[in-house]
């Protein structure tokens, strides 16, 4: 028995409960692990809480088809291989159903033999296709995703874990601190996700809504649940659709929100307020918070299961100071944006500005960064920002890396070494680009090799 048929969720899906439990018993015997369903909304709400690889449905069953129940699983489970089964062996219903998405159609009465060779041959087909998808994955993982600006090692490493994830649909915890761009991390997942791109991605940030408000706009609520509620409303988890909801700063969420949070994230549905029907949802949740949650845990502001449930997988922003390389590459590309945007004539930094922005610490991260731009280009007289447009706060900042200390000698630095160590730090924004390290420093590309050359000192 292989691998790939050990591991492999096979369902039958026939409304004659005998034919059903005798195919269930063929494949078993067989090796697969196989359920028995009767009905194609039987089927839909087993996919929901544990997606199968391969759905073995009758043509001919009441309420909803075999064809209508492929066409819900190609739409949905995009890594599901629906196989159509029925006694009709007519073309234009084979045709019909794999228009509808089916992977394969067979003619009952169908032998072990033939549904062991179909199934096998759809994991196959299924498995080589997840691997390519990975292999597409692994080339793309350094090519750049839309606003992940950046060419340091821990960006690096948060490009690739994004597109790991997005080819998944777990539920994902963004931490970072304030301004480091979690927003922009879930919009990269969500936008990364070949079945989510097209719908919608739905945000809100749970610390802004009245606590009163919050369950009504999460969950939504019935005509007459509350004095204005003179109509029904879909709360975001189902207005979000098939696509991506983002709860923004979780940490800040009421503890007895938490408590339905929880619940809702369990079950997969939603139950809005006054209402008493359960509704699914079928978007992807984010979460994100600038919070450590461990420690609001211990001090009881968060809730404990509620942590664990949403801990599984996590991606952690960087904060800018963490990676100085990028903070020239990040400031370029504000100033292309403001000179696009506004039509300035501004188009770079000055060497004094350049080595201020950093040397500076950047607590507010990214957003205060661009925020300083903003400002430095609408204060720009020049085509350079200069060190009298940025903020005093940035320019009296005392450098961590180039201060010179006065109790020894032997911490001084000659000219040539404060100009070589600048230099690098400029290529290291830049990903090593020598042309564009060369603009940046109003040098000719040849002059860049000869200031990383050793100095000699004087005799």
């Amino acid at each position: 028995m292989t691998t790939q048929r050990a591991d492999a969720r096979i369902l039958i899906v026939d409304d004659e409960e005998d034919t059903a439990l005798l195919l269930r018993d063929v494949l078993r015997k067989r090796g697969y692990h196989v359920e028995a369903l009767l009905s194609a909304a039987e089927c839909l709400e087993y996919m929901r809480r544990d997606p199968a690889d391969v759905v073995i449905s009758d043509i001919q069953m009441p309420n909803m088809s075999g064809i209508e129940l492929c066409e819900q699983l190609y739409q949905r489970y995009p890594d599901c291989a629906p196989i159509v089964l029925t006694g009709y062996g007519r073309l234009d219903t084979a045709i019909a159903a794999l228009r509808a998405g089916a992977w394969d159609f067979l003619t009952k009465p169908a032998s072990g033999d033939i549904l062991e060779i179909a199934i096998d041959r759809a994991l196959e087909e299924f498995a080589l296709q997840r691997e390519v998808k990975r292999l597409i994955t692994e080339r793309s993982s350094e090519e750049p995703i839309e606003d992940m600006i950046g060419e340091s090692s821990p960006m690096r490493e948060l490009r690739r874990m994004i597109r790991r994830i997005s080819l998944t649909d777990t539920t994902v915890l963004i931490q970072g601190e304030s301004g480091t761009g979690k927003e922009i991390a879930a919009a990269a997942l969500h936008r990364l996700s070949s079945t989510r791109k097209e719908q919608p991605l739905v945000a809100v940030n749970c610390g802004a809504v009245p606590a009163n408000l919050l369950e009504s706009e999460l969950f939504g609520h019935v005509k007459g649940a509350f004095t204005d509620a003179r109509s029904a409303r879909d709360g975001l988890f189902l207005q979000a659709g098939r696509g991506t909801l983002l709860l923004d700063e979780i940490g800040e969420m009421p503890l007895d929100m938490q408590a339905k949070l929880l619940r809702v994230l369990q079950q997969r549905t939603v139950r809005p307020v006054g209402g008493d029907d359960e509704i699914p949802f079928e978007a992807r949740i984010i979460l994100a918070t600038n919070r450590d949650l461990e420690t609001e845990v211990e001090e009881g502001r968060f809730r404990e299961d509620l942590y664990h449930r949403i801990n599984v997988v996590t991606i952690t922003v960087p904060p800018l100071r963490s990676r100085p390389g990028d903070v020239l590459l990040l400031a370029n590309t504000f100033i292309q944006r403001v000179a696009a945007r506004r039509q300035t004539f501004v188009h770079g930094l000055s060497r004094q500005a350049a080595q201020l922005l950093m040397d500076y610490d950047w607590p507010g991260n990214v957003r205060e960064l661009e925020s300083c731009i903003e400002r430095a280009t609408a204060l720009c007289r020049g085509t350079e920002i200069d060190v009298g447009d940025l903020p005093k706060k940035v320019v009296e900042h005392q450098s961590t890396r180039l201060e010179i200390s006065t109790s020894s000698t032997a911490e001084l630095l000659t000219l040539d070494e404060v100009n070589q160590r600048y230099v690098r730090q400029v290529l290291a924004a830049v990903g090593g680009n020598k042309t564009r390290a060369a603009q940046i420093l109003g040098i000719d590309r040849r002059s860049i090799y000869r200031r990383l050359e050793p100095t000699t000192p004087n005799s």
